[in-house]
């Protein structure tokens, strides 16, 4: 019994990857405008149902948030 193995041809680099700088410039044209970041403290059994909350339903807190915030404040 002999065990035949083929071995196939060499992989090619067909799709190079960015580099940090490349990718950065490349994302610049997704954002309307320049965001800044807002930094709370809020006890730790509210950030775990908010956590929860937005798990289940495939959102991420930033994102609520801001939701939240433009509801009171209004859209910029």
């Amino acid at each position: 019994m002999n065990k035949k193995i083929k071995i196939g041809t060499k992989p090619t680099n067909k799709s190079i990857p960015l580099t940090a700088d490349a990718w950065v410039e490349s994302q610049k044209g997704c954002m309307n405008e320049s965001m800044k970041r807002l930094t709370i403290d809020i006890p730790e059994n509210l950030h775990r149902l908010i956590k929860v909350s937005c798990a289940s339903r495939g959102t991420k807190i930033a994102d609520e948030v801001r939701e939240l915030l433009s509801q009171k404040y209004g859209k910029v």
